[in-house]
């Protein structure tokens, strides 16, 4: 039927040209008011409407069995009246607009403002030559030219603020240009199952058109609104939509809707493709958020964007791909409550945003800045009132109005000054180098197969001090092949041959396997010759059919026999049954099931069990004990999974109740046990020394059966025969944590996680309940930081709740990567031992940067500060401290961020959460070559005129020529920066500075070539840079004082740390108590957490795009020095959901809810009740 629709539809179709909507038996609006309704209303609507599903189909021109033909023609057609499957993402921020917002920083602004005005004071000369009288300072050197070129500083002031304007502005760019490079790399991965003229196709989700059938299945994050039309037993998690936590039944008859970015929980089927992108439920909201941006204009622009630039809108695609990435937190808001609601999100939100390295910086940025400010306020003090003692009081001169702007000229030198000292105080390079390194870091982890979602999941992987690891998959090949099996009464080694099996038992075995098993999953012929069969769908199914491709049989011609359209019901696996089960109807009209899962539960189930000869015999508790003594125990100690698969038929009078699960799945026939080798993949023992080495603690938490569990932890090396380790069972941990009202307590699971290793039979509650009990514990001096993998949509809620969460980019189901922080590209668990030493360089980097720009800020606040109260003028001018605050900031940060890391990094423990930033070395370091430098500043400073002969720069009148001395001063200043930078290159206290110099190009390169600008700054800089060119022997001199920081480096590295008790750590994290009330929302929020915590999937589309504004907020938030709290707010709201990374710096982890549920939640809730009410 549907070919034969499709193929006379579409001769009408050339005719229909002109009308489009007539083309297509319904409109855009029928759809999109279709797709508003909910259950029963809407099945009401179709039956009126259309008649059918099928008849819909046929409106679509498509047909429910064969899909839509796939011709380009077809396909553009429907994208133009039906809309792409694509929500436009936010336009990037311009060029412009970044450097608008690099201006904004207060001390850029007061530093323009000053020069502003020194440049107009310039210009303007006083009428009358009163001059002379108005200040004897001002007498002296000055002539005629040198008063023409008066201007010239506060031009070179504005020139360099406009450097470091676009250097910022050229930074935050580039950033977000990568960002968004990485954010398209996650969404082309996204791909889904579609239905195209019969042939079942993977395509990009932006590909899909309205009218597609799409196959959905466990795991799948719906791209689209649709309609179910056939499948079994769906069940859907709509939380991200309605907020409503259980999880909703689809059925064709009842409520056929299905929403884009909700998740599929259990079962599979098909659905018809009704709305896309911008008018799918989640784009509609989407737009009405803003989100879609002006719907209208960019529509326009987009018709201009797709003829000239196909490209680009490809990109867009990318960007949001698709609607199902858009998620839905704002849905909540849509639906009521919006103000308030979204402003207390904000305020929550911002908590967990802060990774552990952030909240340090950020604290150390607003000490450092509030410092700077207090010297550079006594400065321009100190500076007015010894000019106005020294003229008014002093020399008792009176103040004459024609002397004004001689006076106003001096007190903008002053205020230049003061300033100046600011900017050099204020650390930009930090946010600069923490960005750099991350952005550095995330690049070349790529490489290493680690695809990083959140920026600073980088960084926090480096402190991480336990990771929990699924077994399958990850420390396992997720190849399985049966390898043993009993089966006719007999326990065989390895596979038998099917003769020695009774032809009986060999079909009802092959019927049961083939039938009972997910139809996308196959054995496909190996790529190359001689490769292994490619193993495509449910891994533990394709080890089920590789048994029976092994006995010499065939599952594909029972599957084209029954189809999956006729299987008459399936019971799919979920983490609470542990097992699967298929009904069919036999010919003679009675029903048979076939079941299979964990060994253990189905014979628990089973009554009988095959004999040799394939008869029935009765199986007796005692029979099953004895099995799993002699059969199931044996296979578990060799690291096998054990699976037993069995049968039951049922008369069709009366047919039985398939609802009432209970009563059909028990008294069944077991046909046969086998066990499933799963290999440990051969790079994860050593993967695992190193974890153990590094201070890291490795637990593995699977599904498995404990032996199985144990035998593979040992093959790791996760355990060690004769330690003292713990290995339980899900139902035992549950017990040990829980106290008599079943409530857990924190304090009995810190008497457990400590030693255990091994949680076997763990459901993704227990695993959640572990890693939140790690992340709460207080019991050990140093809080842990806990990185979990997971590749199931089960373990959506433990990804979430850990500090990085990694999932498996080839086995992971869209819900777990959306829950997770890190993607493992090729599921492999060295691969995290890779992130775990890119994340501890990332942190050693900013370190190194710290140690480097605390020494140039401390001496050069100094400098400024004395000279300016002794001489009355800073020895360095404002524009040589910018240019200073230039090559110490920008480039510093650019070449010390990008350190290649080194095995050695893994040789220490990890850093915990309360560390201080700056270590007591690194305070030693610093304040070792601040002593240097201010020594031999100061003495060129008050003698340097007397060594090298030359005329003093002290007490200079206003516009006075450079003097050689000053410039000496700044050279040599300059040159113990550049010599103190490969110094910085150490911070552990480390002999040897110059070790891998080579490898890092990038340092190379900045270290000479800002030699090489400083000597055309110094030979030509002449007025602007006020530089008077230097003689050979002049520069030998400077270069040589700067070569002696070195020497001097390795006499503080001589000096024991643990001498200098006086020495403070700084930048470390307070553990601040948390307000109760959010611990008790917080508490709420975790109870139902398996089906809510899903829901941040949703988010992460977004963040890609929002995370750079906050990276923005944050550079300037350091600048500035304001309550990083105060900068975050401004973003939108949407940002605020993206962002939950753990917070760090507090002990409870607030989240997302907290903004949502009830104030007033009481004690109880946050005791562990389930209390519904206080959860939207």
């Amino acid at each position: 039927m549907g070919d034969m629709t499709n193929s006379d539809f579409y001769s009408k179709n050339q005719r229909n040209e002109a009308n489009h909507a007539g083309e297509f038996g319904c409109t855009l609006e029928d759809l999109r008011s279709l797709m508003e309704l909910r259950g029963t209303e809407a099945v009401v609507k179709i039956k009126e409407t259309y008649g059918d599903t099928e008849s819909l189909c046929r409106h679509l021109k498509t047909s429910p069995t064969e899909g839509l033909p796939g011709t380009d023609a077809d396909l553009d057609k429907r994208k133009l009246i039906f809309g792409k499957n694509f929500i436009p993402p936010k336009k990037p921020k311009t060029f412009l607009q970044l450097v608008w917002e690099a201006l904004q920083d207060v001390t850029l602004i007061i530093l323009e403002i000053a020069a502003i005005i020194s440049l107009g004071l310039s210009f303007y000369h006083p009428p009358g030559e009163g001059g002379e009288d108005c200040a004897a300072s001002s007498a002296g050197g000055e002539d005629e030219g040198e008063a023409e070129a008066g201007w010239i500083e506060g031009a070179a002031i504005l020139l360099s603020v406009i450097c470091v304007v676009l250097v910022t502005a050229f930074n935050d760019w580039s950033k977000e240009k990568q960002f968004r490079g990485l954010q398209s790399r996650i969404e082309q991965e996204q791909k889904f199952t579609v239905i195209r003229g019969g042939q079942v196709i993977q395509i990009p989700v932006a590909e899909i058109v309205v009218g597609d059938i799409a196959q959905i299945k466990y795991g799948d994050l719906l791209p689209a609104d649709g309609i179910f039309i056939q499948g079994n037993d769906l069940k859907i998690d709509e939380s991200s939509l309605t907020g409503e936590s259980d999880q909703v039944r689809k059925s064709v008859d009842k409520d056929p809707m299905l929403l884009s970015g909700t998740h599929v929980m259990e079962g599979s089927g098909r659905m018809l493709v009704t709305a896309v992108g911008v008018n799918s439920q989640t784009g509609i909201i989407f737009t009405l958020l803003g989100a879609g941006g002006e719907e209208e204009e960019k529509k326009d622009k987009k018709g201009k964007m797709q003829d000239g630039n196909m490209e680009n809108s490809q990109n867009k695609a990318k960007q949001q791909d698709g609607a199902a990435a858009m998620e839905m937190q704002p849905l909540k808001s849509a639906e009521g409550g919006e103000g308030d609601d979204k402003d207390k999100r904000k305020a929550n939100m911002h908590k967990k945003e802060k990774s552990v390295l952030q909240g340090k910086l950020t604290k150390l940025a607003v000490q450092i800045g509030k410092a700077g400010l207090v010297m550079s306020a006594i400065t321009v003090i100190i500076l007015v009132l010894y000019f106005c003692i020294d003229n008014f009081v002093v020399q008792d001169k009176q103040w004459l109005p024609e002397c004004t702007p001689v006076y106003v000229q001096y007190f903008v030198k002053f205020f230049i000054i003061g300033v100046t000292v600011l900017v050099v105080a204020v650390p930009e390079g930090l946010p600069l180098a923490v960005t750099i390194s991350l952005a550095y870091s995330v690049k070349k982890m790529m490489k290493d197969n680690n695809l990083v979602r959140h920026l600073d999941a980088c960084e926090t992987m480096g402190n991480a001090t336990a990771i929990c690891s699924d077994k399958t998959g990850t420390l396992t090949t997720n190849r399985m092949t049966v390898v043993q099996a009993y089966v006719a009464d007999v326990h065989y080694k390895e596979i038998p041959g099917p003769d020695s099996i009774p032809a009986k038992t060999l079909e009802l075995l092959v019927n049961a396997i083939a039938l009972n098993s997910a139809y996308t999953t196959k054995i496909l012929p190996p790529e190359k010759e001689g490769g292994l069969p490619r193993q495509v769908g449910n891994k533990t199914e394709c080890g089920l059919l590789g048994f029976v491709l092994d006995l010499k049989q065939d599952y594909q011609p029972i599957r084209t026999q029954i189809p999956e359209e006729k299987l008459y019901k399936v019971y799919t696996f979920n983490s609470v049954r542990k097992s699967m089960s298929t009904v069919i109807k036999l010919p003679d009209g009675s029903f048979r099931m076939y079941s299979k899962g964990a060994s253990e539960i189905v014979l628990k189930k089973c009554s009988k069990i095959l004999n040799g000869a394939g008869e029935l015999r009765i199986f007796r508790p005692r029979d099953r004990d004895e099995m799993v003594k002699k059969v199931i125990e044996p296979m578990a100690c060799d690291g096998l999974r054990t699976i037993c698969i069995a049968y039951r038929d049922f008369s069709n009078n009366p047919e039985p109740e398939w609802d009432n699960e209970n009563d059909i799945l028990t008294d069944l026939t077991c046909i046969c046990v086998v066990g499933i080798e799963d290999p440990v993949r051969p790079e994860v023992p050593e993967a695992i020394r190193k974890c153990q080495r590094a201070g890291i603690t490795v637990r593995m938490v699977t599904g498995d059966n404990i032996n199985t569990a144990r035998a593979i932890a040992i093959k790791c090396g996760i355990i060690h025969p004769g330690e003292d380790f713990l290995c339980i069972e899900g139902k035992e941990f549950n017990r040990r944590i829980r106290n008599e009202k079943g409530e857990i307590e924190q304090e009995r699971i810190d008497k457990i996680w400590p030693k255990l290793r091994v949680l076997a039979r763990s459901s993704p509650t227990d695993k959640h309940t572990l890693v939140k009990g790690i992340i709460d514990s207080t019991q050990v001096e140093q809080r842990q930081v806990v990185a979990v993998t997971g590749d199931g949509t089960n373990d959506g809620p433990a990804l979430k709740k850990a500090d990085v969460g990694f999932a498996m980019g080839i086995a992971g189901t869209d819900v777990a990567k959306e829950a997770s922080d890190i993607i493992l590209t090729d599921d492999n668990f060295s691969s995290i031992v890779k992130a775990v030493m890119w994340g501890r360089n990332v942190y050693d980097s900013i370190s190194k940067f710290l140690q480097f720009q605390l020494t140039v800020n401390v001496v050069a606040v100094i400098v400024a500060f004395t000279g300016a109260c002794i001489t009355q003028d800073s020895p360095l001018k404002a524009v040589q401290m910018l240019w200073v605050n230039l090559i110490m900031d920008t480039f510093a940060s650019l070449a010390l961020a990008t350190e290649p890391p080194t095995e050695s990094l893994l040789l220490r423990k990890p850093y915990g959460r309360n560390k201080a930033l700056i270590s007591r070395t690194m305070m030693k370091n610093i304040l070792g070559h601040a002593v240097y430098q201010l020594i031999l500043i100061f003495t060129l400073l008050f003698v340097g005129e007397k060594i090298f002969k030359i005329d003093s720069g002290r007490n200079a009148p206003l516009h006075s020529p450079p003097s050689e001395h000053y410039t000496i001063i700044f050279n040599t200043f300059v040159m113990m920066q550049l010599f103190n930078e490969i110094n910085a290159r150490k911070i552990h206290g480390e002999r040897n500075v110059f070790d891998g110099i080579f490898r890092n190009p990038i340092f190379c390169t900045i270290v000479l070539g800002t030699f090489g600008v400083q000597i055309v700054i110094v030979q030509f800089g002449g007025k602007p840079f006020s530089c008077s060119p230097l003689q050979l022997d002049q520069w030998m001199w400077c270069v040589f004082i700067g070569l002696g920081e070195l020497v001097w480096g390795q006499v503080i590295a001589t000096i024991p740390t643990s001498r200098l008790k006086f020495l403070k750590e700084a930048g470390g994290l307070t553990e601040k108590p948390e307000v109760p009330e959010e611990e008790l929302n917080e508490d709420v929020e975790e109870i139902d957490h398996a089906e809510r915590e899903l829901r941040r999937g949703q988010i992460l589309w977004f963040r890609g795009l929002n995370r750079i504004q906050t990276q923005i907020e944050v550079v300037n938030t350091f600048k500035s020095g304001t309550s990083f709290q105060g900068a975050l707010r401004r973003q939108s709201s949407v940002t605020s959901q993206n962002q939950d990374v753990t917070n760090i710096s507090s002990p409870s982890h607030v989240s997302l809810s907290n903004a949502l549920s009830s104030p007033t939640s009481t004690p109880a809730a946050a005791a562990g009740h389930p209390r519904r009410e206080g959860i939207p």
